[in-house]
């Protein structure tokens, strides 16, 4: 795939007719628990985008909101004795804050400090966010940049929020005809009416499908505040651990089989798929949780050892999520294979981890479109697409 080079889209150009190289904001960071987890796959899309056909600004989110002006210094975003990094470590200034335009006519990005005059950035061609979780890869971002006219990568406002949802991806999945494996929710004003009505749910929920449970934020990412739940003691602890990060809680059954992970990448001819990855069980970890995906680095299998009937199998549905959700850009799709031979699908990504380790890169290299490239053409797709409704 890789000898499929994707050209170069037209920019405005400069007055008097001098054209340029397009602008490229890769937005990162942001009020999420994936914060850091963000910035590490900034550093990554930053070292691999190709300076000779982009123009590239940095802009950290920090936890509490502010837009920074950050440093164009990718070895300072990486993970560091066990430590994930931070935007204000990265950013010039403690106060100052950048302004993007919400007049479709001028995409011009503003920076301003306390009691300074305001100072032009230039004009922003498209945007690159590299968010994770809600705030930034749930629809409000995506809303922000329909709302300036700016053309961005990855899916729209809709698909965005579909895919951080884990309750309604799983809600749209099911009216696709995608198989979906046993859920219940609690709901914040469930919790909040009546906490004993809410657990009896779960505790009705486990007597059905058995333990053990996977207790989750229901719009959370990285597999941030998962609990493995084996008996009804450990219960109130997974719930409270998971609110940390969402009042809204997802409990889900245990499928016993093996986790397959496939890439879905939007060429200029449709979706396709990567080839598919496979996560074995992870030792000293009681499931493929956070530390194990970006502190432990434990490596995936790519390609899975399937069937060649197995392996279609799974990149077709891996494209069915990807449209039944009208995703646009990229995703990855999660499945569980299981012991009946069966694949269910456990939920995708619109914006997946993205740093060097992890596996949609990975996947996608293996299918012969190596980090750099997979980079221009998420920008090129970015670039062809209109904003507004299509």
């Amino acid at each position: 795939m890789s000898s499929e080079t994707s050209s170069q889209s037209p920019v405005p150009s400069q007055p008097g007719g001098e054209s340029r190289k397009p602008r490229v904001a890769v937005v990162f960071g942001g009020r999420s628990s994936e914060h850091g987890i963000s910035v590490v796959t900034a550093g990554a899309v930053l070292r691999a985008i190709d300076r000779t056909k982009y123009d590239v600004l940095p802009i950290g989110i920090t936890h509490d909101g502010r837009w920074a002006l950050t440093a164009d210094e990718p070895e300072r975003m990486a993970i560091t004795d066990r430590k994930v990094p931070d935007v204000t470590q990265l950013a010039e200034s403690a106060e100052g804050g950048v302004v993007l335009p919400v007049d479709p006519a001028n995409r011009e990005v503003v920076y301003a400090e306390p009691g300074s005059v305001p100072k032009a950035l230039g004009e922003v061609d498209v945007v690159f966010p590299v968010l994770h979780g809600p705030y930034g890869e749930d629809g409000t971002l995506q809303g922000l940049l329909e709302l300036s006219g700016t053309p961005y990568v990855g899916s729209g406002v809709l698909s965005s929020a579909v895919g951080q949802d884990k309750e309604y991806m799983k809600r749209v999945f099911t009216s696709f005809g995608l198989p979906v494996g046993p859920y219940t929710v609690i709901k914040p004003r469930e919790w909040a009416a009546d906490p004993s009505a809410a657990r009896k749910k779960v505790v009705d929920f486990a007597g059905e499908h058995g333990w053990p449970l996977f207790v989750k934020p229901a719009r959370a990412g990285s597999s941030i505040g998962i609990t493995k739940v084996d008996s009804l003691d450990g219960l109130e602890d997974a719930i409270e651990e998971a609110q940390r990060h969402d009042p809204k809680v997802i409990v889900e059954a245990l499928l016993r089989g093996r986790e397959i992970e496939c890439g879905v990448l939007e060429f200029e001819d449709g979706p396709r798929a990567s080839v598919p990855a496979e996560i074995p069980p992870v030792s000293d970890h009681a499931f493929y949780d956070f530390e194990a995906k970006y502190i432990d680095s434990a490596s995936g299998i790519v390609p899975a050892p399937l069937t060649d009937e197995q392996t279609a199998e799974v990149q077709r549905l891996a494209v069915e999520a990807f449209e039944a959700a009208a995703c646009e850009g990229l995703v990855r799709a999660d499945f569980f294979l299981t012991e009946d031979g069966e694949f269910v699908i456990n939920e995708i990504n619109t914006m997946p981890g993205f740093t060097p380790i992890s596996m949609y890169p990975r996947m996608w290299q293996e299918s012969g479109v190596d980090y750099a490239e997979l980079v221009d053409r998420l920008v090129q797709a970015a670039l062809r697409r209109p904003t507004g409704l299509r």
